[in-house]
């Protein structure tokens, strides 16, 4: 990197970004830790503004917003905690081998070629100077104009990949309006029997809230089966997701 990216990569200037990472159900849960700890602290000791859209979806977007170097003190603190969690796994795991940890961006389409660079050249060049491994989504999220770019590695390499991807982000801004992606809550299917409307949950079969049936408690599984295979009532089984509860 010349003098400018470096200058820019330790906070030297007085910039504000925000980042977005997607994640998992799992990973949000230790983000926020007991009774909301990690992430406070995280939000303290970083100086950053870290926020996790609200939602029970099998995806969260967590946003980070500030400085360049408060947003690297919290990438850096998540990525801790990520190598945290995958040493605790492998205490009585039988795996050998130690899984890198794994971050997912989400960064405007528009700013993807300039992270790829021609012919790959920039990608190429953050790889190897990080030692990080670095892959960008060649489709967009759906409805939005935004990609996936995950980074995966040490602790260090991914701190110093993000520092990188912060350049590059700051030098080719987004062109055109972005369509933030919005992960939607996972469809679980519907199933009909013996009259009645029922979600799948776990071991119960929940009766469905748009559905009308008279039964208001969850039903375990295998009378949920019962009913369908020996109600002496038509019985029909099919799925669809909740938007097309009437279908």
């Amino acid at each position: 990197m010349n003098a400018k990216d470096t200058k820019v990569t330790e906070g030297g200037l007085n910039v504000t970004l925000t980042i977005r990472l997607l994640m998992h159900g799992k990973e949000v849960g230790s983000i926020i830790g007991k009774k909301g700890e990690t992430v406070k602290k995280m939000r303290e000791e970083s100086g950053a503004r870290i926020n996790i859209s609200e939602g029970s979806c099998p995806e969260r977007i967590v946003t980070i917003t500030g400085p360049t170097d408060a947003i690297f003190k919290a990438f850096s603190m998540i990525a801790l905690k990520f190598e945290e969690d995958i040493n605790t796994s492998m205490t009585n795991s039988t795996v050998t081998s130690k899984p890198p940890v794994t971050l997912r961006l989400v960064v405007p389409a528009s700013q993807c070629g300039s992270l790829i660079g021609k012919g790959g050249s920039k990608i190429k060049e953050i790889r190897e100077s990080t030692g990080a491994q670095v892959q960008v989504a060649g489709d967009m999220l759906p409805n939005s104009t935004e990609r996936a770019v995950t980074i995966s590695g040490t602790p260090d390499a991914i701190i110093q990949c993000v520092k990188q991807i912060c350049v590059v982000m700051l030098e080719s801004p987004p062109k055109g309006a972005t369509i933030p992606y919005r992960p939607k809550p996972a469809s679980a299917p519907i199933i009909f029997a013996g009259g009645q409307a029922f979600t799948i949950q776990g071991q119960y079969a929940i009766p469905h809230p748009d559905v009308w049936m008279p039964l208001l408690q969850p039903v375990p599984m295998n009378l949920l089966f019962q009913m369908m295979n020996f109600t002496t009532a038509p019985s029909l089984s099919f799925q669809c997701s909740f938007g097309e509860a009437h279908c």
